[in-house]
């Protein structure tokens, strides 16, 4: 058997969403594993941004990409090819939510959450899975969330994306199981990010929050990156169609 490593040298993956947040500690884990790293974003101030905090140099391309439509996303995945000659793997960590139910949402609301969420997940999935399939091996990582599988207020149509995401994960992890493509996703509580301030933020909902998780606080960026690093790497090979909870235990109780 060969010597395991979590060593990606001269791989190649593209992380969606790679600007801030979690997308922009995958993507740095990843190039201190040396791999070589696209990451994509709406906006190219934010990924400049990113750039100059990643400074991966020749190992790192930031491509301004909406993952919604499907020629920004086959551009993003030619121009990685273009650049590095190769697709090794793909993060879909792109994520947004507006605070919202279900039952009284706006179709246009409802309609702006799946396309970003679920939709732009799907459309690279959908790419990246097709050129995988051509070479017989890679690896598709998604975001998913404890929302997923737990209603929650205020998070019912982002709850449905993700609930979306990872029976797609367990649909493609069938369809391409034959040619040595892992399909995994990874679905964090809450992270202490931009994204999820306005709760964590708040002492009030903060305290609540932490109280349901056993190990005693909320995620960082890292702590659902490690799982993702694991899940991109050869430590996986024989895992897919699995979504792994990163959520301090929350889910247990």
């Amino acid at each position: 058997m060969a010597k395991l490593s979590f060593n990606l040298e001269d791989q190649v993956f593209v992380v969606t969403g790679g600007s801030r947040g979690i997308g922009l500690e995958i993507a740095r884990l990843l190039l201190e594993q040396a791999a070589r790293v696209v990451i994509c974003g709406r906006k190219e101030e934010g990924l400049e941004t990113a750039g100059r905090e990643l400074d991966g140099g020749s190992r790192l391309l930031a491509v301004p990409t909406h993952i919604g439509k499907s020629d920004a996303v086959d551009r993003l995945f030619e121009m990685t090819v273009e650049k590095f000659g190769a697709l090794d793997g793909l993060v879909n960590n792109v994520g947004m939510n507006i605070a919202t139910g279900v039952v009284d949402a706006d179709p246009g609301l409802w309609q702006k959450i799946i396309d970003t969420n679920l939709n732009g997940t799907y459309l690279c999935a959908r790419k990246a899975g097709q050129m995988m399939r051509e070479q017989k091996k890679g690896k598709i990582v998604s975001i998913s969330s404890i929302a997923a599988r737990r209603a929650a207020p205020f998070m019912g149509i982002y709850g449905v994306a993700k609930a979306g995401i990872e029976m797609m994960t367990r649909v493609m992890a069938q369809e391409l199981a034959p040619f040595n493509i892992q399909v995994n996703a990874v679905a964090p509580g809450m992270v202490k990010t931009k994204f999820s301030q306005p709760f964590w933020s708040n002492a009030e909902i903060h305290e609540q929050v932490v109280k349901a998780i056993p190990l005693g606080r909320i995620a960082e960026p890292a702590d659902v990156a490690w799982p993702v690093l694991f899940l991109c790497s050869q430590a996986s090979d024989f895992i897919t169609g699995q979504t792994l909870m990163v959520d301090g235990g929350a889910s247990a109780v």
